[in-house]
This record gives C-alpha cells, sequence and structure tokens, in this order.
C-alpha cells in the first residue's frame, strides 16, 4: 500500500526551461495553466543554460548549431530528469529529433517586432534617425528586411537576454536603438519601453514567434496525458 509521500512523488510534473527570465516567465505562465486545469498534479520546474545562452561573443549564424537553446533541454528529456520542456517555438529547430513531439503550443499574441531606441533617442522612429545610426539586433531576418527599409541605418550584431541587451543600449552608446520581439517586453512588463511597432511590410515576424510550447517524449503517458488529454 501506497503511503501520501510515495503518492506526491508520483504525481510531481518536473518541467524543464530556460534560466533566463523571460523563460522562467513564458514557463510558470504554462505551469498556472496546467495547474488549474489539474490541481491535483505538483510541478517542479527545473532551470538550466542552453549552448545559446554561454556563448554571448558570436553571432548566432555563426555558431554553427543547429539547437541553439533547445539541446541540453532534449538531454534531460532523455535522461528522464524532466518530464517535458517549454520552449518559445522559434527556437526549436525545423525538425525535432526522434522521439521528441510538441505536446501543446499556447495562444499566440501579437507577434509583431518592436523598437526600443537609446534614452537619447526617446523622440524619434527608425526613418528619423541619423544616417548610420546603429541599430542592435541578433537576428539575421530582421537585419536584411530593415536594410532593405532603412537604407541610412547600420546593423550589429547583440547578443544577451532581454535584461542583457537592455542594459547594453541604455548604458553605452554603442547602439541607437534594438529590435525585439513586442510580447517579450510586455510579458516582462516593459512594455513602456516600447518606441515603435514594426508592421509585417517593414519587418514580417519570424515562424513561432511568441508563442509558447511543450516538448515531450512521443509515447511518455504523464505530459502527453496532461498536455491533451483523452
Amino acid at each position: 500500500m501506497e503511503n501520501g509521500n510515495s503518492q506526491e512523488r508520483r504525481n510531481v510534473i518536473r518541467v524543464g526551461t530556460r534560466k533566463s527570465q523571460l523563460a522562467r516567465i513564458q514557463t510558470d505562465s504554462v505551469v498556472e495553466m496546467l495547474t488549474n486545469k489539474f490541481p491535483e498534479a505538483h510541478f517542479e520546474i527545473v532551470a538550466m543554460s542552453t549552448t545559446g545562452d554561454k556563448i554571448l561573443d558570436t553571432a548566432l549564424s555563426k555558431i554553427g548549431e543547429k539547437s541553439l537553446f533547445t539541446k541540453e533541454l532534449e538531454n534531460a528529456l532523455e535522461r528522464n530528469e524532466v518530464d517535458l520542456v517549454v520552449h518559445s517555438l522559434k527556437d526549436l529547430p525545423t525538425s525535432l529529433p526522434p522521439g521528441f513531439t510538441i505536446g501543446a503550443v499556447c495562444k499566440r499574441e501579437s507577434p509583431y517586432d518592436a523598437v526600443v531606441f537609446h534614452p537619447k533617442n526617446a523622440e524619434k522612429s527608425l526613418e528619423s534617425l541619423p544616417t548610420n545610426s546603429t541599430i542592435g539586433t541578433s537576428s539575421l531576418r530582421r537585419a536584411a528586411q530593415l536594410k532593405k527599409h532603412f537604407p541610412h541605418l547600420q546593423f550589429k550584431d547583440i547578443r544577451g537576454n532581454l535584461n542583457t541587451r537592455l542594459k547594453k543600449l541604455d548604458e553605452h552608446d554603442d547602439f541607437s536603438a534594438i529590435i525585439l520581439a513586442a510580447a517579450g517586453l510586455r510579458r516582462m512588463g516593459w512594455e513602456n519601453r516600447i518606441d515603435q511597432v514594426l508592421s509585417p511590410e517593414q519587418c514580417l515576424y519570424a515562424v513561432g514567434q511568441v508563442c509558447i510550447c511543450s516538448v515531450c517524449l512521443s509515447g511518455y503517458p504523464p505530459p502527453r496525458g496532461l498536455l491533451y488529454p483523452k
């Protein structure tokens, strides 16, 4: 006969996530939704750093790794250290490794990109910035599109989580502005930092941008039953 402690351990669902503040906020929102639907389950968040979090001095496009923000979490799933993982959908590789599946995708928020200006440029727009002003972004997609629409600007790679990139913008003069996902700023409670929202004609957002998803092992009943119960 099982005692209460063993029964409680059996009901613990370990949720893997990146360590960044935004990743934790997104994971907390998923856990809150699951807790509301399955109050008998206990959720334990397991946070870890990924390759993309550790290598900050090289552009993402030059690192040469397909699963920059997912590999360590995938390994944890394989080793049964976590039961499911919460990701930003745009961080997933085009094809998941064999044995993995997307368990659920949360309702998508506004996917548009936003411009955050250096305090000295607070009243400006991308159109009105002086020629050769430097715009920070870690995305080739954003840089390529914005170069076409704003040829008077130059674009430079900027790495780090949202906190780090905003600090680099505010405390130094390397960048006149940076480009970030508007929804990420809102989730962090920093909507007041959004100075300009880019239209899809100016900068079409990434596939899966701002979508939060969960990944689990195919055929592993506990998380699959939670994420899409019969």
